[in-house]
């Protein structure tokens, strides 16, 4: 057997364990949630995802504050990145500690710390599960920092900023149209990431007494084990499916530039 065949047959194999390790866990629960009273097959389960009127409640809610997390988070990031790229560097090591420092930090002391400050946001805002936006734009920054600055990291963000400044270009043309064209790879990543972790949140919104998705799901799983199942797969299929479409864009954005 030659090196390249041993080679092939060592990538099949890999390939084959990796995808009995993901699919696996996959299609028990898909097994599972179909699972009908009588041994047979029922998809009722999947219809109360969208029948059930909490849960019902509990995805759109925990789909808003996805993408409210995301526009807030890029709103505030990217042009500070940018800025303090171009304009302050020295400032760029204080950025990145301040923005990684949620890493450090566990998210139950999270939800001690800031008690206090969503009594005000409850009293300003009204006692909405949408205010989670704000602490999950605190746990996402991590995440969304490092994609950003590493879409950053690069291109020549100060040579094309001269360019256009040189050529009569305001700052927001240079954000808006010069720099963030480049690194839309770096931007959907962020998104698509933060996406995924609102989605499977759950500490923060129980401790706080917010109904997003994963807590509606803790619950049912005491009452409806079947439809808590569902719900759980197509959170994880609805990740995975973003991810790839983060992977597809990015591949043939990669074409593009190479042609």
């Amino acid at each position: 057997m030659t090196t390249s065949v041993r080679f092939r047959v060592l990538r099949v194999m890999l390939l084959a364990a990796f995808a009995v390790f993901f699919f696996g866990p996959l299609l028990a629960m898909l097994d599972f949630s179909t699972r009908g009273a009588g041994g047979g097959r029922s998809w009722d389960a999947w219809a109360n995802l969208v029948q059930d009127p909490e849960l019902r409640s509990a995805i759109v809610t925990s789909l808003l504050l996805a993408v409210f997390t995301v526009v807030l988070s890029l709103v505030l990031l990217v042009p500070t990145m940018i800025w303090v790229r171009l304009r302050v560097p020295w400032a760029g090591r204080l950025l990145e500690s301040l923005c990684l420092l949620p890493l450090t930090i566990p998210a139950l002391v999270i939800v001690v710390g800031i008690t206090n400050v969503y009594q005000w946001v409850t009293y300003l805002l009204g006692d909405s599960a949408l205010n989670l936006t704000f602490v999950y734009v605190v746990l996402v920054l991590p995440y969304a920092y490092r994609s950003l600055d590493s879409a950053l990291s690069s291109i020549d963000a100060a040579t094309l900023s001269e360019a256009a400044r040189s050529l009569g270009a305001g700052w927001f043309t240079v954000i808006g149209r010069i720099i963030v064209p480049n690194i839309w790879t770096g931007v959907l990543s962020a998104a698509f990431i933060s996406v995924a972790l609102v989605l499977g949140e759950f500490t923060v919104a129980s401790l706080l007494n917010y109904n997003n998705m994963q807590v509606v799901i803790n619950l049912l799983g005491k009452s409806d084990a079947n439809t808590s199942v569902a719900a759980s797969l197509a959170a994880l299929v609805f990740a995975f499916v973003l991810l790839m479409l983060l992977s597809f864009v990015g591949r043939s954005r990669r074409d593009a530039e190479g042609a």
